[in-house]
């Protein structure tokens, strides 16, 4: 069974995101963010983050843009100007512009964690991801999520 997990940061304490991360064996953080460096990340902050991870919880570290939402969808989405079923939509067919079933396999995201900033995944752009990567072999990928 392949496990991938999602995690947010947003509204955890240092303490609480590395030790869910610690709980759960996560081999690797898939930082999924358009922007990894921003002044509202705090303790994931770019390479602050790549430092804890190793530091901490001797996790890998891999931000992958491809798996991001363009600067407009986001925009559009923060701003109204696309619901969360049309944002949905967009974002499901730009992992399919990006080739992203081809170019990476769910296999090798096993025990792997993706973050984003989202407090809660239902509305954020990684449910999307892992449940589309999911689709690669669906009895066999379990998703798992950590806030």
């Amino acid at each position: 069974m392949i496990t991938l997990y999602t995690i947010g940061f947003t509204k955890k304490s240092a303490e609480q995101f590395f030790e869910l991360l610690k709980k759960h064996q996560i081999q690797t953080l898939i930082d999924v963010r358009i922007n990894n460096s921003g002044q509202l990340a705090g303790f994931t902050k770019g390479t602050d983050l790549i430092y804890f991870l190793k530091q901490i919880a001797n996790i890998n570290y891999r931000h992958i843009v491809d798996f991001a939402p363009t600067k407009e969808l986001l925009s559009d989405y923060r701003e109204g100007k696309t619901n969360w079923a049309e944002y949905t939509i967009i974002y499901n067919n730009l992992l399919q512009k990006r080739s992203v079933n081809s170019k990476y396999r769910v296999e090798n995201f096993d025990k792997c964690c993706f973050l984003c900033s989202e407090e809660k995944p239902e509305y954020c752009h990684r449910r999307l991801l892992v449940e589309f990567l999911q689709k690669q072999d669906v009895d066999n990928v379990k998703i798992v999520h950590l806030g």
